[in-house]
């Protein structure tokens, strides 16, 4: 039997990233850019597959064994997860995942490839000798060139790959990333015949508005990057095309909708109606999103799809269509209540008039809005947090998602945070936001513990609250409200908080 030259491995993390919420309330996502690159992989030619070890709960030790069995040429660990800021928080079970492969069998070759990898990839081969190369962006073009080698001569040809020689580590020239016009042949899409469909479920939420149905379930991109550069955020490192740590570069690819719609044919010929659009900024350019929704339309399909959206590029014309195509909630990055802790982070141009107002009309269309908010930025003080939670509970929208300001490695506000010598989290999972060792970071007037404790505190409070229970109860009956307040009764254990008490 021909030995397989690459498997993609996601590693299982669940209960290190989110605790208690990993057994029944967490998302089980498909890994999108596994099943992409495995593509990429299989069309130049390469035999692939990919281990998920998440979707199909194996311990590290059995993980291993399956690695081992693979007998693959290149073992390529694709630290992603359910938003780009999730690459770091799941290098905690990517590297211990890799340390017991390399333990059990030192022949092993170990890649990875992931945010985290791309704005550390220095840092990461010097701080873990189990993993042999590392990508520095997207590694798109790296895995396949590295393939193309007997995976030790010729490395220094090898665009965008990090290695060692002699006890040192080398970084290559940069990669291009892959253009617009080349993403239909160099990244056609997801592998999705190398992936255990039948095991990924949605989050608690999104199945509301499908009779509270979780499984199946599918994720997508049909676009890469984002335009914008608020300075909490990394994605745009993966982007990246130069060996110097950056904030990454603004690029923005979409496949065309012709392309992407017969990912939604596959999903409707399957029955997956929970559809997640993982795109940063769904609604955006309307020649992209307007056309799809347009095609999803004209074929039938029947989809419960959520998406991202900013509240300045939603308008009043684009809802209808968005509803008729199956799009049952919008995430709005309203990220604070307060106008000016907003501007600093360069989501100030809009104001609170005009959050109410979109707000407002995206559920006049049926709609639902999950509106995220961010406690703990630069500007923040105890005042302009309750700001923001007064904002949130009073718009009520269907769900919230709380988060704390993290310097995530790759966006602007890390290179803030290392400049500033502000704490940074000691270990991978404290860049969860769900995690026991969760460390976010202080403002210029809390301490991170303070910070924390407001967001575990506020998420109680809003999902909680009698007001938002009786809006569930009205449009997604008593399930939702039982399964929320079954969610509500885990309180998150925060080692930060042991260590200083905050008066609640």
């Amino acid at each position: 039997m021909k030995q397989l030259d690459v498997l993609f491995v996601h590693p299982n993390a669940a209960h290190k990233i989110y605790q208690a919420l990993a057994q029944d309330f967490s998302a089980i996502e498909p890994p999108i850019w596994a099943g992409m690159l495995a593509n990429h992989c299989h069309v130049k030619g390469f035999s692939v597959n990919i281990l998920d070890a998440e979707a199909l709960h194996l311990s590290d030790q059995e993980a291993a064994k399956r690695i081992a069995a693979s007998r693959a040429r290149v073992v390529c660990f694709v630290v992603y997860g359910q938003q780009p800021s999730a690459s770091s928080q799941n290098m905690a079970g990517a590297v211990d995942l890799a340390d017991l492969v390399k333990s059990a069998a030192p022949e092993s070759k170990i890649v990875f490839v992931g945010g985290h990898i791309a704005a550390l990839s220095r840092e990461v081969l010097e701080r873990h000798p189990s993993i042999d190369f590392v990508c520095q962006n997207e590694g798109v073009y790296t895995i396949s060139g590295l393939l193309q080698t007997n995976l030790k001569d010729g490395l220094e040809k090898v665009l965008g790959l990090g290695y060692r020689r002699d006890g040192t580590v080398c970084l290559n020239p940069p990669s291009p990333i892959v253009a617009k016009a080349d993403l239909p042949r160099d990244l056609p899409g997801v592998a999705w015949d190398l992936l255990p469909m039948e095991r990924y479920r949605t989050a608690l939420w999104h199945s509301y508005a499908n009779g509270s149905r979780r499984q199946p379930f599918a994720a997508i991109y049909t676009s890469l990057g984002c335009p914008m550069k608020c300075s909490f955020c990394m994605i745009n490192i993966i982007n990246r095309q130069e060996n110097e740590f950056s904030d990454g570069s603004a690029v923005f690819r979409y496949w065309e909708p012709e392309h992407i719609i017969k990912d939604f044919d596959y999903f409707a010929s399957r029955g997956i109606t929970n559809i997640k659009i993982a795109d940063e900024l769904f609604v955006l350019n309307q020649n992209h999103f307007m056309k799809l929704c347009q095609l999803i339309i004209a074929r039938g399909h029947q989809f419960n799809i959520w998406c991202y959206s900013r509240v300045d590029t939603v308008k009043d014309q684009y809802l209808e269509t968005l509803k008729k195509a199956g799009v049952n909630w919008l995430a709005l990055g309203i990220e604070s209540g307060n106008a000016r802790v907003r501007k600093d982070v360069t989501k100030g141009r809009f104001g609170d008039l005009d959050i109410r107002n979109i707000v407002g009309k995206i559920r006049e269309h049926g709609i639902n809005v999950i509106g995220n908010y961010i406690f703990g930025l630069p500007e923040d003080d105890l005042d302009s947090m309750q700001m923001t939670l007064d904002l949130a509970m009073e718009m009520n929208t269907e769900e919230a998602n709380f988060y704390s300001a993290m310097a995530y490695p790759g966006s602007p506000l890390y290179g803030i945070a290392r400049k500033e010598g502000w704490q940074l989290p000691q270990t991978y999972d404290g860049f969860s936001q769900h995690s026991y060792t969760c460390q976010p970071l202080p403002t210029k007037h809390l301490t991170a513990a303070q910070v924390l404790a407001f967001r575990d505190e506020a998420w109680m409070k809003y999902h909680t609250n009698p007001k938002f229970l009786e809006l569930l109860k009205t449009k997604f009956g008593q399930v939702a409200v039982d399964e929320t307040l079954r969610s509500a009764r885990i309180r998150l254990k925060r080692r930060i908080l042991e260590q200083a008490p905050v008066a609640r």
